[in-house]
């Protein structure tokens, strides 16, 4: 059945997560640039190249991903993000971002188990 999940599509499920979230590590370094500038430039095509290579990779997972299991985990674009702001930016996480992130998870997980 296409819609069961192996250790294997998960992790590719969460590669393809993690790509994603990048464009937004991405979109937030160009900000830090005037418009049109070199900087602003490069990081807003990295910004693009991520979200290319993000839908080829979407693209394949969802021929073998039933696309309600694979939005559900595309939830966890929230922890990677939050993960992300710690590495690159700097940012506080606070307890109300933990208690989110582990009612995403726990939400994540009841929607990958088998039914049975």
């Amino acid at each position: 059945m296409k819609g069961i999940l192996d250790l294997k599509k998960i992790a590719f499920l969460q590669l393809a997560v993690i790509i994603y979230t990048l464009s937004g590590v991405a979109a937030k370094q160009a900000a830090l640039y005037d418009a049109m500038t070199p900087g602003f430039l490069f990081y807003y095509g990295v910004e693009i190249i991520i979200l290319g290579i993000y839908a080829l990779i979407w693209q394949q997972l969802i021929k073998r991903i039933d696309l309600s299991i694979a939005y559900a985990n595309r939830s966890m674009a929230i922890l990677w993000s939050m993960i992300w702001a710690v590495i690159f930016f700097g940012e506080i996480i606070t307890i109300k971002n933990m208690i989110g992130v582990a009612i995403v998870l726990a939400g994540t997980m009841i929607i990958n188990s088998d039914d049975e």
